[in-house]
């Protein structure tokens, strides 16, 4: 009994310690996935979008905590042409930090070409709200929103004549 004040101070301290540490560390990358994070990005801006997936799947499990990644692989996903998958990529990382702005945006954005103005005007209200008018994702998403649904939808749509016979 004499011994339970000073445990609990013991473990009260030891718990502090540790959940500042463990939000310390998400602040930067381990320098292996900050090593792999630059690569993706090389590849993503080179169009290599599957390498570049390769990349951040690779910091991911290099760095599980570093949540940009989910940004970084969601742009990848868009790249590819699939906006379902970059909306799941970008609601881990607001999951992760709801304040992400990167992320609000591209899932903005995403949404998009998904062909869901009306949410995507609620993460324009959302962006607004948090960093306003000026900010650089808030214009970005504006933009993607001015420029409405990819007529890509449309074209496929047409030229899909059925299933082919054999």
């Amino acid at each position: 009994m004499r011994f339970a004040a000073p445990a609990a101070a013991l473990s009260l301290c030891l718990m502090m310690s540790a959940s500042i540490s463990l939000a310390g560390g998400a602040g930067t990358p381990d320098p292996r996935a900050a090593a792999l994070i630059a690569q993706g990005q090389a590849l993503l801006a080179s169009g290599e979008a599957q390498g570049a997936t390769d990349a951040f799947e690779a910091a991911l499990a290099v760095d599980p905590a570093y949540t940009p990644i989910f940004v970084d692989l969601a742009e990848a996903a868009r790249l590819q042409g699939l906006p379902g998958k970059a909306i799941g990529y970008y609601r881990q990382a607001l999951a992760r930090d709801p304040g992400s702005y990167a992320a609000i945006a591209g899932e903005g954005a995403a949404l998009v070409e998904k062909g869901a103005l009306e949410k995507a005007k609620g993460n324009l209200a959302k962006l607004k709200s948090l960093c306003g008018d000026g900010c650089r994702e808030t214009a970005a998403l504006e933009a993607a929103i001015a420029r409405g649904v990819p007529p890509r939808l449309a074209v496929e749509s047409k030229n899909d004549t059925g299933p082919a016979a054999n």
